[in-house]
């Protein structure tokens, strides 16, 4: 396209170059921006309307409950499981552990952490998108009463909320599973290398925990770290497929939840129960709940308010109004 762009601006007058390379530039630019949204499943534009009903129901609110998934975070690069047509379920065999094999199989650990290894440095560079950002700023105005991501990307705490509660945990922290002693992911990184001065291994793909797929080959060799405290076995602090969210964890949320007036979902399905928790609660209990999730989702049928487009481009168009 850029080729073709330099022999239309030579074939015109000097008064008329500028004016079509700004055309084209934006063109170019709009396309490029299109094509860096890998995950992100095909949705139509959101209408003015739409984003005049998020409005509404926005700024009704004056306690504001927000439930993240995946969905918010596929437009900052980081691939979801269940979308359709582009989400890992759908393009690669690789599929997330299972708590019990990771706790009963030391192959399996070794496997776990040799991808991780490989992704983490990827994994830990994305940054927030708008949609982040966009909460933050809600947050900031005193609009949202509170933020439960099912994401461990840390993106929301990138974007500088705090009022925000990790249902599935972070793939920035590692929790021995004998003494619980944490350390950051960073930490876990330099150990990792240190034990593996000469094994390397590269992967193109990333899953939404970090997670890329290796040969068993590739993982031959490698060694995992123990904790430092008492020796045990070390894990990511996120719940893994099989395992439950802490029974805290979810009290707690139940508790922001009650305290709120509206709940907002944004880039969820649903399917898990987990989230989906949640929004059945928030019908129980009365309050209204927008949806804003590029396909369907478990609580369309219990929603008020469904719009699907992408919160990219759906959010940072909402004025909201006290």
């Amino acid at each position: 396209m850029a080729g073709r762009i330099r022999q239309c601006v030579l074939s015109l007058r000097n008064s008329d170059r500028k004016k079509f390379v700004c055309y084209s530039w934006k063109r170019l630019c709009a396309s490029t921006s299109a094509q860096s949204l890998p995950f992100v499943p095909q949705s139509g534009d959101a209408t003015e309307e739409d984003v005049a009903q998020v409005e509404d129901f926005v700024s009704k609110s004056k306690r504001l409950f927000v439930l993240t998934g995946a969905g918010i975070s596929t437009e900052s690069g980081i691939p979801d499981y269940r979308s359709e047509g582009v989400g890992l379920y759908t393009t690669s065999k690789n599929r997330p552990v299972q708590y019990g094999d990771f706790l009963n199989f030391a192959e399996i650990r070794q496997r776990y952490w040799a991808r991780n290894y490989v992704g983490w440095p990827r994994f830990s560079s994305f940054q927030p998108n708008e949609a982040h950002r966009v909460l933050s700023r809600w947050e900031l105005a005193g609009k949202m009463h509170w933020l439960v991501t099912q994401n461990v990307d840390t993106l929301h705490y990138k974007a500088r909320s705090t009022r925000v509660t990790e249902l599935h945990g972070s793939a920035h922290r590692v929790l021995c599973l004998s003494c619980h002693h944490k350390i950051l992911r960073n930490t876990m990184q330099e150990h990792i290398k240190a034990l593996n001065p000469d094994w390397h291994a590269q992967s193109l793909e990333m899953a939404p925990d970090g997670d890329v797929q290796l040969t068993t080959e590739q993982v031959e060799g490698f060694k995992v770290p123990e904790c430092q405290k008492c020796g045990g076995v070390l894990k990511p602090e996120i719940v893994f497929f099989g395992d439950n969210v802490p029974k805290h964890t979810v009290e707690y949320v139940f508790g922001r939840l009650a305290e709120s007036d509206a709940v907002l979902i944004i880039g969820s399905s649903l399917e898990v129960y987990s989230g989906y928790r949640f929004a059945n609660k928030a019908k129980e209990q009365g309050k209204p709940i927008a949806i804003l999730n590029i396909g369907k989702t478990r609580a369309d049928k219990i929603a008020q308010l469904k719009i699907c487009a992408r919160a990219g481009h759906v959010l940072p168009k909402v004025q909201i109004r006290s």
